[in-house]
């Protein structure tokens, strides 16, 4: 079974999904006219009247901080971390240029989601891959096998790994034993996740801002007090990912290095393409009433999560004296060392405190998609999301005193499955993309607020739901 997995992970990480999503990125890029760049206020404009929303759906908002929850995990503390060792400052180049691309593919999706969502037996909305593949692409097998990956590896086995992340990080600043810390984190996320996808949003709305926040606060106070080395730092960004600064000294592989960490750290932490965050953009009730409004709040997603938030902790390890290419230290470990060197004792703790709120919303956020896919799987009654729930909380406190090395493992086989067929999927129905794009942009050179009329699409006739698109 090792074998397997491991055989698994080497072809889907290493050569299918690094390229395939970067390659699905580029092309949503060109064929949708660069709008992350030409429109990137639109991602703003949608957010404006966010607190809007219905019975059956959560806030645009709401459903922004939740894929944020996800998506800003530990990976922004310590895969950045592990990108700048094993790929020095050009690394953060490449995860730039992934989250750029990635955007159009976030957008992409999400629109999709929006698009073929569907009212649960509580009159509430659910969506996501499994149901655009289901009814886009009349494939209802490859959208099951979908949401049986997605709750293996959200569901389950990525919120041990980061309760493990949060185990580690408490004992490590402040000595508490692994096992109390999970059964504190499993007693947290089951306070928050009993209450369903609603009860998500509520938590969701309110951390995830404080959290990001104060993290983004932190590497501001960084950077004014190294004003002076700040444009050094930058430069070596841009020298390191392009080979510059090892062709003047003789090194030569540094280019691919730092693109290869780049890129894999990128698309590990904003998702883009993956098939998670469309679950919940499905589940937004959009301002404009359109599905193309949804896909542009989820790309703003990807922009805050890499080019904010794993930049901000980039610049303040590459500020401190303790980083060094290839050095012996790595992860979050090396982001500790880099803020207790600029505020001593308080930055040891801070980042754990960070890691806590990271990993924690990360858990909760998953679970969400989590939801969605049994909605899809038709057992998304009481007992199964039960079962669900207390799974995820099994595996959180598992997850905290064991090493979860081997299972990560296949979480990771499971993941790369996912966004593999995913990002068939979104190519597959990319016209319908397209489509959707240039008729929200038609309307909003007329004046109006878009809104979409599904009597202009007749292709998509017992495709999508007339009760939501009416």
């Amino acid at each position: 079974m090792t074998a397997i997995v491991d055989f698994l992970n080497n072809i889907l990480w290493n050569y299918v999904l690094v390229y395939g999503l970067l390659a699905v990125g580029i092309y949503f890029t060109a064929r949708l006219g660069f709008q992350q760049f030409v429109h990137f206020g639109e991602m703003f404009r949608v957010i404006a009247k966010s607190e809007e929303t219905d019975k059956h759906g959560i806030s645009p908002f709401q459903a922004l901080t939740i894929s944020l929850a996800s998506r800003v995990g530990t990976g922004n503390i310590a895969g950045v971390a592990v990108a700048l060792s094993l790929g020095g400052p050009g690394a953060i180049f490449w995860m730039w240029m992934v989250a750029l691309v990635g955007m159009a593919t976030a957008y992409s999706e999400s629109t999709l989601a929006q698009l073929y969502k569907v009212e649960n037996s509580e009159g509430q909305y659910r969506g996501g891959p499994a149901f655009y593949i289901a009814r886009g692409l009349r494939a209802p097998w490859a959208g099951g096998l979908f949401s049986i990956f997605l709750i293996l590896s959200f569901g389950l086995v990525f919120n041990a790994v980061q309760a493990n992340s949060i185990a580690d990080a408490m004992e490590g600043a402040f000595g508490v034993p692994k096992l109390w810390v999970g059964l504190v984190v499993a007693v947290m996320a089951g306070i928050v996740i009993f209450g369903g996808i609603r009860q998500i949003a509520r938590v969701a709305q309110v951390v995830v801002p404080v959290m990001a926040g104060l993290y983004l606060l932190m590497a501001v106070i960084v950077l004014v007090m190294n004003f002076a080395e700040v444009p050094g730092v930058i430069a070596s960004i841009f020298a390191h990912a392009f080979g510059l600064q090892e062709a003047a000294g003789g090194v030569t592989g540094g280019i691919m290095a730092a693109m290869l960490n780049g890129v894999k750290r990128g698309l590990f932490s904003n998702e883009a393409g993956m098939g998670s965050a469309p679950n919940i953009a499905a589940v937004a009730t959009p301002q404009p009433h359109h599905p193309s409004s949804q896909g542009f709040v989820q790309a703003l997603g990807v922009f805050i999560d890499t080019i904010v938030i794993c930049t901000a902790t980039a610049i303040m390890i590459l500020l401190s004296d303790v980083y060094q290419i290839g050095g012996d230290v790595e992860g979050a470990t090396l982001t500790q060392s880099a803020l207790q060197e600029q505020f001593g004792a308080f930055g040891l703790y801070f980042v754990a405190i960070a890691i806590f709120f990271f990993a924690f919303t990360s858990i909760i956020g998953n679970y969400s998609y989590a939801e969605n896919a049994m909605t899809f799987l038709r057992a998304d009654n009481k007992v199964s999301l039960g079962v669900l729930r207390f799974a995820l909380l099994g595996m959180v406190v598992w997850g905290a005193y064991e090493s979860v090395s081997t299972v990560f493992n296949a979480a990771d086989a499971s993941m790369g499955l996912m966004a593999t067929i995913n990002l068939i999927a979104i190519m597959l129905l990319s016209g319908t993309v397209a489509k959707l794009t240039r008729d929200y942009f038609a309307q909003r050179k007329t004046g109006k607020s878009p809104r979409f009329d599904a009597s202009a699409y007749p292709e998509l006739q017992g495709r999508i739901d007339k009760n939501i698109w009416s």
